[in-house]
């Protein structure tokens, strides 16, 4: 335990040095002086700060937001406070997406960023290709759609690493005033006498997995704001707590969010096969015809390749392995000639949001917003979520510079942010999703009538159909009984070359948590898993995890119990999503844990 003396002195002589107090906090939870003394006074309190604005998650809408507010302010000669933070040990360390990158809402936000010699916005995509991947070794050529192609008349679209460019927003960010801290978790919204939201608490550290405070203890820090924009990216752990406390889905009739699960590689490969610019997309194999999936291939700088194999987690062969999917995809001929030679350099896993328009709940609730993922922006037949996540991040940043800043303002408490949704609505980013808002729901009816049904949207429709489709069921109510199934996909064994196996690349990723902590991964009702899940499904969470985390093993009677790897976890959140009876919840572990990505 720490001394409250101790506390009180580093966080004090922090500020003396001109330190914020979450800097100070952070000097205190690393320092070297924290003693176990059981003599010890008893542990310090949880210091309290106080912003006009707390943006949760320092990925692309969150940054935005932060930046949007800024820039605002010095066109109106007026000071806002804004604090961002992250989970991630580091801005970007978190941040993962197969990334063509549309400038659009970068262009309005930040209007000078070609000029910034430190932007890793640089390759411009140059070649489109679209491929039908008809079984294990062949392929065919199919016209790439108008919109998924990334030249043209007024298209300005680059081949990215997100992780690379959020570090660089951040770093805008902080040049304009914003304060961002990673490493701090957000555990808990906070609400105030009349049930708002004014901020959230983050994890205590130093927590051992008996929930008893370990030498290190230092608690969290509760950070108010009259404005809490929630932007952690897809299945939010607060943002999903928000939306059922204020029942967002039903105010806006949404239809339940569907997702799919992308598991992705970077390598560096020979110059001789390098072709930066360059963009493909696969369907087809080795998905099944009632199985939503594709690849992507992107060549990035620096002889980089990223690729990766995105899912649908509405599909319902129980046998499905997605770890397993991805690297039988990557033996296909069509995609290994990409990477042959080369070098895999890191790998990971995210969920994202799939259900579009039709799923899109009430964006503001009393004391702040969605912005970003949080809501599900993506534009699935565009294959780009970035420009519009960024859209809504900017939307969110004016509409929480307006309320705090208009004339009949209250000085203290929450502002109403309802106008943020009208301004989205009002902006392209709607118009967009509304051209595109049946594409997904047909693939429902398999492959072909999908590609047909998109086809036509495309090229005839043009998004003003008088209908809109639903998505049905969630995707944890999809898998079908193993009775039902159809066989097992043969998955063969890795050649250590082009596919792996499993504890390889969790090892790329970077993933690491402390093992003395009480697990992120709130398993609800456990016995359920062995009399539901196993017998019924086969146990699909040993399946639909890309990282190990779920494996059943045998006690001393011979009974098969489930257990959890929480050290594994990629943050994915696949199995708070797909788990047949919802059983598990998925929650921040202690800030700074989890992957550690550079590229992705």
């Amino acid at each position: 335990m720490i001394p409250a003396w101790l506390a009180s002195r580093t966080a004090v002589a922090a500020r003396s040095k001109g330190l914020p107090a979450l800097t100070a906090w952070r000097l205190l939870r690393t320092s070297a002086w924290a003693s176990a003394d059981a003599s010890a006074p008893p542990q310090p309190s949880r210091e309290q700060m106080n912003y006009d604005v707390l943006v949760v998650g320092a990925g692309p809408a969150g940054l935005s937001a932060a930046i949007r507010i800024k820039t605002q302010c010095q066109s109106a000669g007026k000071d806002v406070s804004v604090c961002v933070i992250e989970k991630g040990a580091e801005v970007g360390s978190h941040t993962l997406s197969g990334n063509v990158l549309e400038t659009r809402a970068l262009d309005e936000l930040l209007p000078g960023w070609k000029e910034d010699a430190d932007c890793p916005i640089k390759v411009l995509a140059s070649r489109d290709s679209t491929l039908l991947l008809g079984g294990p070794s062949w392929s065919l050529r199919l016209p790439t759609p108008p919109s998924m192609s990334n030249r043209g008349k007024n298209k300005s679209n680059y081949v990215v690493s997100l992780s690379e460019v959020t570090r660089w927003m951040a770093r805008r960010a902080e040049a304009l005033g914003v304060e961002i801290y990673p490493g701090f978790a957000a555990k808990k919204v906070l609400y105030g006498w009349d049930g708002h939201v004014e901020g959230v608490a983050t994890n205590d550290f130093g927590i051992s997995r008996d929930g008893r405070p370990k030498p290190n203890f230092a608690p969290g820090v509760d950070l108010r704001a009259r404005v809490t924009l929630l932007a952690e990216g897809c299945r939010g752990s607060l943002s999903e707590e928000v939306m059922s406390r204020f029942g967002l889905r039903q105010a806006a009739r949404a239809e339940p969010q569907t997702y799919a699960l992308g598991i992705k590689e970077v390598w560096q490969v020979p110059e001789s096969q390098h072709k930066p610019g360059t963009v493909v997309h696969t369907i087809g194999f080795p998905a099944s015809y009632d199985t939503y999936g594709g690849g992507f291939i992107y060549h990035m700088s620096d002889r980089r390749v990223a690729l990766g194999y995105v899912i649908g987690l509405d599909y319902s062969n129980p046998h499905i392995n997605t770890f397993q999917e991805f690297q039988r995809w990557k033996s296909h001929p069509a995609v290994r000639s990409h990477i042959d030679g080369g070098t895999c350099l890191q790998y990971g896993a995210r969920t994202l949001n799939e259900g579009g328009l039709q799923s899109i709940p009430r964006l503001s609730f009393p004391g702040g917003a969605l912005v970003g993922c949080s809501a599900g922006f993506l534009n699935v037949p565009k294959i780009k979520g970035t420009h519009t996540a960024m859209m809504s991040g900017l939307a969110a940043g004016e509409a929480a510079f307006r309320a705090l800043t208009a004339d009949k303002a209250p000085d203290k408490g929450p502002v109403d942010m309802s106008n943020y949704e009208e301004a989205l609505k009002r902006s392209w980013l709607w118009d967009e999703l509304t051209a595109v808002r049946n594409v997904r729901p047909a693939f429902r009816w398999g492959l072909l009538p999908g590609l047909i049904y998109a086809a036509l949207s495309e090229y005839l429709l043009r998004g003003r159909e008088p209908w809109t489709l639903t998505h049905g069921r969630p995707d944890r109510e999809r898998l079908r009984p193993l009775a039902e199934a159809p066989p097992a996909p043969a998955y063969p064994k890795p050649d250590g070359a082009i596919t792996f196996d499993l504890p390889t690349s969790i090892y790329r990723s970077g993933t690491n948590h402390e093992h003395d902590q009480p697990s992120h991964l709130l398993v609800s009702n456990p016995g359920e898993f062995e009399r539901s899940n196993l017998p019924h499904y086969g146990g699909p969470e040993t399946k639909y995890c890309p990282a190990g985390v779920y494996e059943y093993r045998t006690d001393e009677y011979g009974r098969s119990k489930l257990h959890v790897n929480a050290q594994n976890c990629l943050h994915c959140k696949a199995c708070d999503i797909k788990d047949p009876g919802a059983n598990i919840r998925w929650t921040v572990p202690e800030g700074g844990q989890g992957p550690s990505y550079t590229a992705m």
